[in-house]
């Protein structure tokens, strides 16, 4: 099961994506009503849409380290598995939009390191993926010497 490369990077994405929830993705200085300045994060576990997409993000490649005897669904989880980031940044870069042009206006806005995590997990998954397919290449070249 962990014998193979694409276990580890399917491992290690999973691990990345667990540290969505350690990780803030934005943080704002707002200008509160009575004048003070808070500081606002957002994070994936204060979003109820970037909590559902960030726990897909780790169970989809964690689930897939198992199904090491049927390639082509392993392949296809991984898939699965690089749309659930790719959506999770949008989402994150959409709700950050919405609350930079909510009221009260932000006057300082930084992006945390929680939005630069799925590209490296998109990264590892794209490894696995490549692994993936040099087994499945592999197995059809060996069942065609049968």
């Amino acid at each position: 099961m962990i014998q193979r490369i694409q276990s580890v990077w399917l491992l290690l994405a999973g691990i990345i994506n667990i540290g969505l929830f350690y990780f803030g993705i934005y943080k704002a200085d707002v200008v509160n009503s009575s004048g003070a300045e808070v500081v606002k994060k957002i994070t994936a576990s204060n979003n109820i849409i970037l909590l559902l997409i960030a726990v897909v993000t780790i169970a989809l490649p964690l689930f897939a380290i198992f199904l090491f005897k049927n390639r082509k669904r392993q392949s296809n989880m991984t898939i699965m598995s690089i749309l659930a980031n790719i959506s999770f940044m949008a989402a994150a870069i959409m709700i950050v939009g919405n609350f930079s042009n909510g009221t009260p206006t932000p006057t300082n806005g930084t992006y945390l390191v929680g939005i630069f995590l799925p590209i490296a997990a998109i990264l590892f998954l794209f490894l696995a993926f490549k692994g993936i397919r040099k087994d499945i290449k592999t197995i059809k070249s060996l069942d065609r010497l049968r």
